[in-house]
Protein backbone atom coordinates (compact mmCIF):
# COMPACT_ATOMS: atom_id res chain seq x y z
CA UNK A 1 0.00 0.00 0.00
CA UNK A 2 0.98 3.18 -0.67
CA UNK A 3 2.06 5.64 1.64
CA UNK A 4 -0.42 8.60 3.45
CA UNK A 5 2.75 11.02 2.12
CA UNK A 6 2.17 9.25 -1.58
CA UNK A 7 -1.21 9.81 -1.35
CA UNK A 8 -1.00 13.89 -0.46
CA UNK A 9 1.73 13.98 -3.14
CA UNK A 10 -0.65 12.92 -5.50
CA UNK A 11 -3.31 14.83 -4.53
CA UNK A 12 -1.66 17.62 -4.13
CA UNK A 13 -0.44 16.87 -7.74
CA UNK A 14 -3.80 16.76 -8.79
CA UNK A 15 -5.30 20.36 -7.39
CA UNK A 16 -2.23 22.47 -8.87
CA UNK A 17 -2.78 20.58 -12.24
CA UNK A 18 -6.68 21.66 -12.11
CA UNK A 19 -5.55 24.60 -10.81
CA UNK A 20 -3.41 24.97 -14.03
CA UNK A 21 -5.87 23.55 -16.23
CA UNK A 22 -8.33 26.72 -15.19
CA UNK A 23 -6.10 29.03 -15.17
CA UNK A 24 -5.06 28.06 -18.81
CA UNK A 25 -9.15 27.91 -19.69
CA UNK A 26 -9.41 31.78 -18.39
CA UNK A 27 -6.53 32.85 -20.21
CA UNK A 28 -8.25 31.59 -23.52
CA UNK A 29 -11.35 33.05 -22.44
CA UNK A 30 -9.78 36.37 -21.75
CA UNK A 31 -8.20 36.10 -24.85
CA UNK A 32 -11.01 35.34 -26.93
CA UNK A 33 -12.63 38.40 -25.20
CA UNK A 34 -10.28 40.72 -26.31
CA UNK A 35 -9.89 39.58 -29.71
CA UNK A 36 -14.09 40.23 -30.11
CA UNK A 37 -13.92 43.55 -28.60
CA UNK A 38 -10.64 44.63 -30.56
CA UNK A 39 -12.87 44.04 -33.80
CA UNK A 40 -15.65 45.82 -32.67
CA UNK A 41 -13.50 48.80 -31.62
CA UNK A 42 -11.74 48.41 -34.94
CA UNK A 43 -14.91 48.62 -36.91
CA UNK A 44 -16.34 51.40 -34.65
CA UNK A 45 -12.79 53.05 -34.79
CA UNK A 46 -13.49 52.92 -38.89
CA UNK A 47 -16.95 53.89 -39.23
CA UNK A 48 -15.89 57.61 -36.87
CA UNK A 49 -13.33 57.62 -39.46
CA UNK A 50 -15.36 57.35 -42.68
CA UNK A 51 -18.05 59.43 -41.46
CA UNK A 52 -15.65 62.10 -39.92
CA UNK A 53 -13.58 61.85 -43.28
CA UNK A 54 -17.29 62.56 -44.88
CA UNK A 55 -17.77 65.69 -43.38
CA UNK A 56 -20.46 64.31 -40.30
CA UNK A 57 -18.96 66.01 -37.53
CA UNK A 58 -18.94 69.29 -39.73
CA UNK A 59 -20.72 72.28 -38.55
CA UNK A 60 -24.11 73.09 -40.35
CA UNK A 61 -25.05 76.42 -41.09
CA UNK A 62 -28.21 77.02 -39.57
CA UNK A 63 -31.05 76.62 -42.18
CA UNK A 64 -32.66 80.49 -42.06
CA UNK A 65 -36.27 80.99 -43.44
CA UNK A 66 -36.50 84.05 -46.21
CA UNK A 67 -38.71 86.54 -44.23
CA UNK A 68 -41.62 87.96 -46.13
CA UNK A 69 -42.84 90.52 -44.32
CA UNK A 70 -39.71 93.03 -42.37
CA UNK A 71 -41.33 94.56 -39.94
CA UNK A 72 -39.69 97.42 -38.13
CA UNK A 73 -40.25 98.97 -34.66
CA UNK A 74 -40.66 102.47 -34.43
CA UNK A 75 -39.67 104.80 -30.83
CA UNK A 76 -42.41 104.51 -28.87
CA UNK A 77 -40.25 106.45 -26.00
CA UNK A 78 -39.88 109.19 -28.80
CA UNK A 79 -43.76 108.96 -29.47
CA UNK A 80 -46.36 108.58 -27.42
CA UNK A 81 -49.05 108.48 -28.99
CA UNK A 82 -47.59 105.14 -30.45
CA UNK A 83 -49.18 101.75 -29.32
CA UNK A 84 -46.94 98.84 -28.56
CA UNK A 85 -49.10 96.12 -30.36
CA UNK A 86 -46.65 93.84 -30.54
CA UNK A 87 -45.87 92.47 -34.36
CA UNK A 88 -46.89 89.55 -36.79
CA UNK A 89 -45.38 86.77 -37.98
CA UNK A 90 -42.68 87.58 -40.52
CA UNK A 91 -43.65 85.11 -42.72
CA UNK A 92 -46.07 82.12 -43.15
CA UNK A 93 -49.05 84.56 -43.80
CA UNK A 94 -51.22 83.75 -46.93
CA UNK A 95 -49.41 85.89 -49.86
CA UNK A 96 -52.48 84.96 -52.65
CA UNK A 97 -56.03 85.02 -52.73
CA UNK A 98 -57.99 87.75 -50.56
CA UNK A 99 -59.61 88.22 -47.36
CA UNK A 100 -62.51 90.13 -46.97
CA UNK A 101 -62.18 93.24 -43.86
CA UNK A 102 -65.68 94.97 -42.69
CA UNK A 103 -65.68 97.83 -41.03
CA UNK A 104 -68.79 98.78 -38.85
CA UNK A 105 -69.57 102.69 -38.36
CA UNK A 106 -72.74 104.02 -37.20
CA UNK A 107 -74.21 104.40 -40.43
CA UNK A 108 -73.41 101.13 -41.87
CA UNK A 109 -70.62 98.63 -43.08
CA UNK A 110 -67.91 99.11 -45.11
CA UNK A 111 -66.61 95.92 -46.81
CA UNK A 112 -63.39 95.35 -48.89
CA UNK A 113 -61.24 93.20 -50.71
CA UNK A 114 -58.09 92.91 -48.70
CA UNK A 115 -55.44 92.12 -52.01
CA UNK A 116 -53.09 89.33 -50.39
CA UNK A 117 -50.91 89.15 -53.52
CA UNK A 118 -49.89 92.26 -54.76
CA UNK A 119 -50.08 93.16 -50.46
CA UNK A 120 -49.44 90.43 -48.18
CA UNK A 121 -47.84 92.20 -45.32
CA UNK A 122 -51.04 95.03 -45.70
CA UNK A 123 -53.15 92.17 -45.98
CA UNK A 124 -51.29 90.34 -42.57
CA UNK A 125 -50.97 93.49 -40.75
CA UNK A 126 -54.58 94.66 -41.00
CA UNK A 127 -55.68 90.61 -40.21
CA UNK A 128 -53.48 90.63 -36.79
CA UNK A 129 -54.71 94.17 -35.61
CA UNK A 130 -58.15 93.33 -36.38
CA UNK A 131 -57.99 89.97 -34.30
CA UNK A 132 -56.37 91.78 -31.37
CA UNK A 133 -59.46 93.80 -31.34
CA UNK A 134 -56.61 97.22 -32.06
CA UNK A 135 -58.97 98.97 -34.52
CA UNK A 136 -62.55 98.49 -31.84
CA UNK A 137 -64.04 101.81 -30.62
CA UNK A 138 -61.60 103.99 -32.59
CA UNK A 139 -62.19 107.23 -34.61
CA UNK A 140 -61.19 107.99 -37.95
CA UNK A 141 -58.82 111.37 -37.72
CA UNK A 142 -58.98 112.74 -40.92
CA UNK A 143 -60.98 113.47 -43.85
CA UNK A 144 -59.38 115.01 -46.54
CA UNK A 145 -61.02 116.75 -49.34
CA UNK A 146 -58.57 118.82 -51.22
CA UNK A 147 -58.44 118.89 -54.98
CA UNK A 148 -56.74 115.60 -55.90
CA UNK A 149 -57.27 114.14 -52.59
CA UNK A 150 -60.35 112.79 -51.18
CA UNK A 151 -60.38 110.29 -48.50
CA UNK A 152 -60.99 109.25 -44.84
CA UNK A 153 -58.24 108.24 -42.91
CA UNK A 154 -58.67 105.86 -39.75
CA UNK A 155 -56.42 103.28 -38.22
CA UNK A 156 -54.76 105.70 -35.12
CA UNK A 157 -55.84 105.18 -31.46
CA UNK A 158 -54.64 108.57 -30.40
CA UNK A 159 -56.74 110.38 -32.58
CA UNK A 160 -54.31 112.71 -33.61
CA UNK A 161 -52.82 110.89 -37.08
CA UNK A 162 -49.34 110.50 -35.62
CA UNK A 163 -49.79 107.70 -33.68
CA UNK A 164 -51.03 103.82 -34.24
CA UNK A 165 -49.17 100.46 -33.91
CA UNK A 166 -45.04 101.00 -33.21
CA UNK A 167 -44.15 99.29 -36.26
CA UNK A 168 -43.89 99.93 -40.14
CA UNK A 169 -42.41 98.39 -43.47
CA UNK A 170 -41.63 99.83 -46.96
CA UNK A 171 -43.95 100.46 -49.71
CA UNK A 172 -45.30 97.46 -50.94
CA UNK A 173 -47.98 97.98 -54.08
CA UNK A 174 -47.29 101.66 -54.81
CA UNK A 175 -50.00 103.06 -57.34
CA UNK A 176 -49.32 102.30 -61.28
CA UNK A 177 -47.66 105.65 -62.66
CA UNK A 178 -49.21 106.51 -65.82
CA UNK A 179 -48.58 109.81 -67.88
CA UNK A 180 -51.32 112.48 -67.55
CA UNK A 181 -53.51 112.96 -70.37
CA UNK A 182 -53.81 115.49 -72.90
CA UNK A 183 -54.75 118.59 -72.04
CA UNK A 184 -57.98 119.55 -73.95
CA UNK A 185 -58.22 121.94 -76.67
CA UNK A 186 -58.89 125.41 -76.41
CA UNK A 187 -60.50 125.32 -80.03
CA UNK A 188 -62.91 122.42 -79.27
CA UNK A 189 -66.12 123.47 -76.93
CA UNK A 190 -67.60 120.13 -76.88
CA UNK A 191 -63.94 118.98 -75.22
CA UNK A 192 -63.67 122.14 -72.96
CA UNK A 193 -67.57 121.24 -70.95
CA UNK A 194 -66.12 117.36 -71.38
CA UNK A 195 -63.42 118.66 -69.13
CA UNK A 196 -64.09 121.25 -66.85
CA UNK A 197 -61.16 121.28 -64.13
CA UNK A 198 -57.29 120.94 -64.43
CA UNK A 199 -58.44 117.88 -62.20
CA UNK A 200 -59.19 115.66 -65.08
CA UNK A 201 -56.09 116.50 -66.84
CA UNK A 202 -54.20 114.32 -64.31
CA UNK A 203 -54.38 110.41 -64.05
CA UNK A 204 -56.16 109.21 -61.76
CA UNK A 205 -53.54 107.08 -59.38
CA UNK A 206 -56.46 106.14 -56.71
CA UNK A 207 -59.81 104.91 -57.78
CA UNK A 208 -62.66 105.56 -55.64
CA UNK A 209 -63.13 102.80 -53.42
CA UNK A 210 -59.29 102.20 -52.85
CA UNK A 211 -57.77 101.39 -49.16
CA UNK A 212 -54.41 101.99 -49.24
CA UNK A 213 -51.50 101.84 -45.59
CA UNK A 214 -49.35 104.59 -44.74
CA UNK A 215 -46.60 101.67 -44.58
CA UNK A 216 -43.70 104.52 -44.06
CA UNK A 217 -45.18 106.01 -41.18
CA UNK A 218 -47.00 102.99 -39.42
CA UNK A 219 -48.68 99.25 -39.21
CA UNK A 220 -52.49 100.34 -38.44
CA UNK A 221 -52.95 103.66 -40.30
CA UNK A 222 -54.96 103.12 -43.62
CA UNK A 223 -56.74 105.60 -45.64
CA UNK A 224 -59.91 104.62 -48.13
CA UNK A 225 -60.71 106.86 -51.09
CA UNK A 226 -63.98 107.93 -51.20
CA UNK A 227 -63.43 109.83 -54.95
CA UNK A 228 -61.08 109.55 -57.95
CA UNK A 229 -58.22 110.76 -56.22
CA UNK A 230 -54.81 112.10 -58.30
CA UNK A 231 -51.73 112.72 -55.61
CA UNK A 232 -49.06 111.88 -55.56
CA UNK A 233 -48.75 110.86 -51.82
CA UNK A 234 -47.29 107.38 -51.74
CA UNK A 235 -49.67 105.01 -50.16
CA UNK A 236 -49.23 101.20 -50.01
CA UNK A 237 -52.29 100.11 -52.13
CA UNK A 238 -54.29 97.04 -50.07
CA UNK A 239 -57.85 96.59 -51.21
CA UNK A 240 -60.61 98.31 -52.70
CA UNK A 241 -64.35 98.60 -51.36
CA UNK A 242 -66.66 96.27 -52.62
CA UNK A 243 -70.33 96.37 -53.05
CA UNK A 244 -72.68 99.75 -51.69
CA UNK A 245 -70.01 100.29 -48.69
CA UNK A 246 -68.44 103.39 -50.44
CA UNK A 247 -71.97 105.42 -49.83
CA UNK A 248 -71.19 105.23 -45.89
CA UNK A 249 -68.17 106.67 -46.87
CA UNK A 250 -69.49 109.11 -49.29
CA UNK A 251 -72.16 110.26 -46.21
CA UNK A 252 -69.05 110.53 -43.82
CA UNK A 253 -67.86 113.11 -46.17
CA UNK A 254 -70.75 115.28 -46.59
CA UNK A 255 -71.17 115.96 -43.11
CA UNK A 256 -67.98 118.36 -43.54
CA UNK A 257 -64.99 118.71 -41.47
CA UNK A 258 -63.39 121.27 -38.51
CA UNK A 259 -59.99 122.34 -37.28
CA UNK A 260 -57.94 119.82 -35.97
CA UNK A 261 -55.49 120.27 -32.88
CA UNK A 262 -52.80 121.44 -35.44
CA UNK A 263 -55.47 124.04 -37.00
CA UNK A 264 -56.00 121.69 -40.43
CA UNK A 265 -59.46 121.40 -41.50
CA UNK A 266 -59.50 117.81 -41.86
CA UNK A 267 -61.20 116.35 -39.05
CA UNK A 268 -64.45 115.01 -39.26
CA UNK A 269 -67.08 117.51 -38.32
CA UNK A 270 -68.90 114.47 -36.55
CA UNK A 271 -66.99 111.96 -35.01
CA UNK A 272 -66.42 108.90 -37.22
CA UNK A 273 -65.65 106.12 -34.87
CA UNK A 274 -65.27 102.21 -35.80
CA UNK A 275 -67.35 100.13 -34.12
CA UNK A 276 -65.62 96.81 -35.19
CA UNK A 277 -63.07 95.83 -37.78
CA UNK A 278 -62.72 92.08 -38.70
CA UNK A 279 -60.67 90.42 -41.53
CA UNK A 280 -61.66 86.93 -42.94
CA UNK A 281 -60.87 84.77 -45.52
CA UNK A 282 -62.69 84.80 -48.44
CA UNK A 283 -63.78 81.66 -50.02
CA UNK A 284 -62.61 80.61 -53.33
CA UNK A 285 -65.39 82.28 -56.44
CA UNK A 286 -67.43 80.34 -58.29
CA UNK A 287 -66.77 79.48 -61.83
CA UNK A 288 -68.44 82.01 -63.83
CA UNK A 289 -71.29 80.28 -65.98
CA UNK A 290 -71.49 81.43 -69.54
CA UNK A 291 -74.69 82.98 -70.75
CA UNK A 292 -77.27 80.86 -72.01
CA UNK A 293 -77.66 80.31 -75.71
CA UNK A 294 -81.38 81.11 -75.37
CA UNK A 295 -80.99 84.32 -73.55
CA UNK A 296 -82.36 87.15 -76.16
CA UNK A 297 -79.35 89.51 -77.11
CA UNK A 298 -79.72 93.23 -76.27
CA UNK A 299 -80.05 95.11 -79.55
CA UNK A 300 -76.87 96.94 -80.60
CA UNK A 301 -77.05 100.89 -81.06
CA UNK A 302 -75.96 100.22 -84.48
CA UNK A 303 -78.80 98.57 -85.50
CA UNK A 304 -81.59 100.61 -83.29
CA UNK A 305 -79.98 103.62 -85.63
CA UNK A 306 -80.47 101.48 -89.15
CA UNK A 307 -83.78 100.10 -87.65
CA UNK A 308 -85.93 102.14 -85.80
CA UNK A 309 -89.24 101.62 -84.58
CA UNK A 310 -92.20 103.09 -86.44
CA UNK A 311 -93.56 105.76 -83.92
CA UNK A 312 -96.84 105.94 -83.08
CA UNK A 313 -97.67 108.47 -85.64
CA UNK A 314 -95.94 106.56 -87.69
CA UNK A 315 -98.45 103.90 -86.93
CA UNK A 316 -101.65 105.48 -86.97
Amino acid sequence: MASSNTRQRKLARAKVDRQMVRRADQERRSRQLKAVFGGVFALVLVGVLGAWSLGAFDAKPTETVAETCAWSPLDLAGNPSLKDAGKPATNGMPTSGTSAMTIAFAGGNVVADLDRTASPCGAASLKYLADSGFYNDTKCHALTHTEGDFALACGDPSGTGNGGAAYSWWMENPPAVEAPSAAPSTTSSAAASASPSPAAATAVRYPAGTVAMTPNLNGSQFVIFYQDSTTETAYSIVGKVTGSGLDVIKKIAQAGTTANEAGEDVKPKQDVVIKTLTVVDNTAPAPSTPASPSAPASPAPSGAATSPKPSASTAS
